[in-house]
Protein backbone atom coordinates (compact mmCIF):
# COMPACT_ATOMS: atom_id res chain seq x y z
CA UNK A 1 0.00 0.00 0.00
CA UNK A 2 2.57 2.46 1.09
CA UNK A 3 4.54 1.36 -2.42
CA UNK A 4 1.55 2.15 -4.15
CA UNK A 5 1.57 5.98 -2.86
CA UNK A 6 4.09 6.63 -3.85
CA UNK A 7 3.81 5.61 -6.79
CA UNK A 8 0.84 7.92 -6.95
CA UNK A 9 2.25 10.77 -5.30
CA UNK A 10 5.99 10.46 -7.95
CA UNK A 11 3.19 10.45 -10.61
CA UNK A 12 1.30 13.27 -9.63
CA UNK A 13 4.39 15.23 -8.87
CA UNK A 14 5.83 14.44 -12.54
CA UNK A 15 2.48 15.40 -13.77
CA UNK A 16 3.24 18.93 -12.12
CA UNK A 17 6.40 19.19 -13.72
CA UNK A 18 5.50 18.44 -16.84
CA UNK A 19 2.38 21.00 -16.92
CA UNK A 20 4.64 24.19 -15.60
CA UNK A 21 7.24 22.81 -18.30
CA UNK A 22 5.05 22.98 -21.02
CA UNK A 23 3.30 26.00 -20.02
CA UNK A 24 7.18 27.79 -19.83
CA UNK A 25 7.57 26.76 -23.21
CA UNK A 26 4.22 27.37 -24.74
CA UNK A 27 4.65 31.07 -22.61
CA UNK A 28 8.36 31.44 -24.20
CA UNK A 29 7.62 30.49 -27.52
CA UNK A 30 4.97 33.10 -27.69
CA UNK A 31 7.09 35.92 -26.57
CA UNK A 32 9.56 34.86 -28.91
CA UNK A 33 7.71 37.07 -31.41
CA UNK A 34 7.32 39.86 -29.96
CA UNK A 35 10.99 40.37 -28.77
CA UNK A 36 11.61 43.28 -31.36
CA UNK A 37 8.67 45.29 -29.32
CA UNK A 38 10.24 44.31 -25.98
CA UNK A 39 13.48 45.30 -27.23
CA UNK A 40 11.98 48.68 -28.18
CA UNK A 41 10.25 48.82 -25.07
CA UNK A 42 13.71 48.04 -23.29
CA UNK A 43 15.60 51.09 -24.90
CA UNK A 44 13.25 53.68 -25.30
CA UNK A 45 15.60 55.71 -23.15
CA UNK A 46 18.52 54.61 -24.72
CA UNK A 47 20.35 56.96 -27.12
CA UNK A 48 21.60 54.74 -30.04
CA UNK A 49 21.53 51.51 -30.88
CA UNK A 50 23.24 49.13 -29.18
CA UNK A 51 26.18 46.53 -30.59
CA UNK A 52 26.37 43.81 -31.28
CA UNK A 53 29.60 41.72 -31.98
CA UNK A 54 28.55 38.24 -33.24
CA UNK A 55 25.62 36.87 -34.97
CA UNK A 56 25.65 34.47 -31.69
CA UNK A 57 24.48 37.45 -29.80
CA UNK A 58 21.47 38.06 -32.01
CA UNK A 59 20.05 34.75 -30.80
CA UNK A 60 21.38 35.12 -27.39
CA UNK A 61 19.22 38.75 -26.87
CA UNK A 62 16.19 37.08 -28.07
CA UNK A 63 16.12 33.86 -25.52
CA UNK A 64 16.99 36.17 -22.61
CA UNK A 65 14.16 38.39 -22.88
CA UNK A 66 11.77 35.09 -24.27
CA UNK A 67 12.92 33.51 -21.26
CA UNK A 68 12.31 35.96 -18.78
CA UNK A 69 8.71 36.73 -20.06
CA UNK A 70 8.12 33.32 -20.01
CA UNK A 71 9.20 32.96 -16.43
CA UNK A 72 6.91 35.94 -15.01
CA UNK A 73 4.37 34.26 -17.09
CA UNK A 74 4.85 30.60 -16.17
CA UNK A 75 5.15 31.83 -12.36
CA UNK A 76 1.50 31.47 -11.05
CA UNK A 77 0.87 28.09 -12.73
CA UNK A 78 3.89 26.74 -11.38
CA UNK A 79 2.70 28.01 -7.69
CA UNK A 80 -0.93 26.89 -8.54
CA UNK A 81 0.69 23.40 -9.64
CA UNK A 82 2.53 23.25 -6.06
CA UNK A 83 -0.37 23.99 -4.44
CA UNK A 84 -2.60 21.48 -6.18
CA UNK A 85 0.45 19.19 -5.33
CA UNK A 86 0.27 19.67 -1.28
CA UNK A 87 -3.31 20.53 -0.98
CA UNK A 88 -4.56 17.21 -0.45
CA UNK A 89 -2.49 17.16 2.71
CA UNK A 90 -4.70 20.37 4.04
CA UNK A 91 -7.78 21.04 5.61
CA UNK A 92 -10.53 23.03 3.41
CA UNK A 93 -9.48 26.20 4.99
CA UNK A 94 -6.14 25.67 4.47
CA UNK A 95 -6.58 25.01 0.88
CA UNK A 96 -8.91 27.99 0.51
CA UNK A 97 -6.02 30.52 2.75
CA UNK A 98 -2.71 29.20 0.56
CA UNK A 99 -4.93 29.45 -2.90
CA UNK A 100 -5.57 33.35 -2.15
CA UNK A 101 -1.06 33.62 -2.22
CA UNK A 102 -0.84 32.73 -5.36
CA UNK A 103 -1.89 36.21 -7.40
CA UNK A 104 0.17 37.96 -4.89
CA UNK A 105 3.22 35.93 -5.99
CA UNK A 106 2.42 36.96 -9.26
CA UNK A 107 1.89 40.62 -8.33
CA UNK A 108 4.90 40.83 -6.03
CA UNK A 109 7.48 39.49 -8.53
CA UNK A 110 6.00 42.03 -11.35
CA UNK A 111 6.49 44.60 -8.65
CA UNK A 112 10.19 43.42 -7.87
CA UNK A 113 11.14 43.67 -11.40
CA UNK A 114 9.36 46.93 -11.62
CA UNK A 115 11.57 48.15 -9.13
CA UNK A 116 14.39 47.08 -10.44
CA UNK A 117 13.98 48.34 -14.25
CA UNK A 118 12.71 51.70 -12.98
CA UNK A 119 14.18 52.52 -9.85
CA UNK A 120 17.71 50.75 -9.35
CA UNK A 121 19.10 49.81 -13.09
CA UNK A 122 18.77 54.15 -13.82
CA UNK A 123 20.27 54.99 -11.00
CA UNK A 124 23.04 52.54 -11.08
CA UNK A 125 23.32 52.81 -15.13
CA UNK A 126 23.53 56.68 -14.10
CA UNK A 127 26.44 56.60 -11.12
CA UNK A 128 28.58 54.36 -13.72
CA UNK A 129 28.26 56.40 -16.60
CA UNK A 130 29.25 59.77 -14.65
CA UNK A 131 32.30 57.68 -13.49
CA UNK A 132 33.39 57.36 -17.14
CA UNK A 133 32.77 60.56 -17.16
CA UNK A 134 34.40 62.79 -20.75
CA UNK A 135 37.59 59.97 -20.17
CA UNK A 136 36.21 57.00 -21.41
CA UNK A 137 33.88 56.73 -24.50
CA UNK A 138 30.46 54.68 -23.88
CA UNK A 139 30.31 51.89 -25.89
CA UNK A 140 27.83 49.17 -25.01
CA UNK A 141 27.01 45.63 -26.70
CA UNK A 142 23.48 44.23 -26.75
CA UNK A 143 24.91 40.97 -23.99
CA UNK A 144 26.83 43.10 -22.01
CA UNK A 145 24.21 45.64 -21.23
CA UNK A 146 21.22 42.95 -21.21
CA UNK A 147 23.11 40.64 -18.47
CA UNK A 148 23.79 44.08 -16.53
CA UNK A 149 20.17 44.74 -16.49
CA UNK A 150 19.31 41.42 -16.00
CA UNK A 151 21.67 41.47 -13.02
CA UNK A 152 19.95 44.11 -11.27
CA UNK A 153 16.01 43.64 -12.47
CA UNK A 154 15.12 39.92 -12.05
CA UNK A 155 16.82 38.66 -8.70
CA UNK A 156 14.08 41.87 -7.36
CA UNK A 157 11.32 39.62 -8.80
CA UNK A 158 11.85 36.39 -6.61
CA UNK A 159 13.00 38.88 -3.33
CA UNK A 160 9.68 40.71 -3.46
CA UNK A 161 8.14 37.47 -3.22
CA UNK A 162 9.49 37.15 0.32
CA UNK A 163 6.58 38.60 2.26
CA UNK A 164 4.15 36.86 0.72
CA UNK A 165 6.14 33.18 0.85
CA UNK A 166 6.40 34.16 4.18
CA UNK A 167 2.94 34.87 5.05
CA UNK A 168 2.29 31.17 3.61
CA UNK A 169 4.86 29.45 5.46
CA UNK A 170 3.42 30.97 8.61
CA UNK A 171 -0.01 30.29 7.86
CA UNK A 172 1.00 26.47 7.35
CA UNK A 173 2.67 26.46 10.55
CA UNK A 174 6.35 26.10 9.10
CA UNK A 175 7.36 29.60 10.46
CA UNK A 176 6.62 31.94 13.72
CA UNK A 177 6.96 35.19 13.77
CA UNK A 178 9.54 34.64 16.75
CA UNK A 179 11.95 32.64 14.54
CA UNK A 180 11.68 35.41 12.15
CA UNK A 181 12.97 37.86 14.85
CA UNK A 182 15.30 35.51 16.44
CA UNK A 183 17.09 34.80 13.00
CA UNK A 184 17.04 38.61 12.29
CA UNK A 185 21.24 39.29 12.24
CA UNK A 186 21.64 36.38 10.30
CA UNK A 187 18.91 36.85 7.86
CA UNK A 188 20.31 40.74 7.55
CA UNK A 189 23.86 39.03 6.97
CA UNK A 190 22.30 36.67 4.33
CA UNK A 191 20.79 39.40 2.63
CA UNK A 192 23.68 42.08 2.72
CA UNK A 193 26.27 38.99 0.92
CA UNK A 194 23.29 38.48 -1.02
CA UNK A 195 22.89 42.28 -2.53
CA UNK A 196 26.90 42.34 -2.38
CA UNK A 197 26.37 39.20 -4.98
CA UNK A 198 23.80 40.39 -7.53
CA UNK A 199 24.72 44.00 -7.61
CA UNK A 200 28.06 45.78 -9.50
CA UNK A 201 31.32 46.50 -7.34
CA UNK A 202 30.57 49.90 -5.97
CA UNK A 203 29.37 50.93 -2.89
CA UNK A 204 26.14 52.84 -4.36
CA UNK A 205 25.10 49.92 -5.82
CA UNK A 206 24.85 47.46 -2.94
CA UNK A 207 23.38 50.68 -0.78
CA UNK A 208 20.69 50.65 -3.31
CA UNK A 209 19.97 46.96 -3.00
CA UNK A 210 20.43 46.54 0.66
CA UNK A 211 18.25 48.90 1.55
CA UNK A 212 15.21 47.70 -0.22
CA UNK A 213 16.17 44.19 0.56
CA UNK A 214 15.82 44.82 4.89
CA UNK A 215 12.71 46.82 4.55
CA UNK A 216 11.43 43.42 3.10
CA UNK A 217 12.45 41.58 5.42
CA UNK A 218 11.07 43.60 8.07
CA UNK A 219 7.95 43.69 6.61
CA UNK A 220 7.79 40.17 6.44
CA UNK A 221 7.93 40.31 9.89
CA UNK A 222 4.90 42.35 10.58
CA UNK A 223 2.89 40.41 7.84
CA UNK A 224 4.09 37.16 9.32
CA UNK A 225 2.71 38.62 13.56
CA UNK A 226 -0.60 39.14 11.27
CA UNK A 227 -0.70 36.57 10.24
CA UNK A 228 -0.25 34.47 13.08
CA UNK A 229 -2.00 36.37 15.50
CA UNK A 230 -5.43 36.26 13.08
CA UNK A 231 -4.59 32.18 12.65
CA UNK A 232 -4.38 31.87 16.87
CA UNK A 233 -7.41 34.08 17.24
CA UNK A 234 -9.34 32.11 15.02
CA UNK A 235 -8.84 28.82 17.79
CA UNK A 236 -5.85 27.21 15.40
CA UNK A 237 -2.80 26.13 17.02
CA UNK A 238 0.43 26.32 14.70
Amino acid sequence: MEDLNVTEHLRELRKRILITFFSFLFAFGVSFFFVPDIYQFLLQDVDGKLALLGPGDILWAYMMMAGVVGVAVTLPIAALQVWKFVSPGMTASEQKATLSYIPGLFFLFLAGLAFGYFVLFPLVLSFLESLAGSQFETFFTVQKYFSFMMNLTLPFGFLFEMPAIIMFLTRLGILQPNQLMKKRKYSYFGLIVLSVLITPPDFMSDVLVIVPLLFLYECSIGLSVIVYKKHYAAGNEM
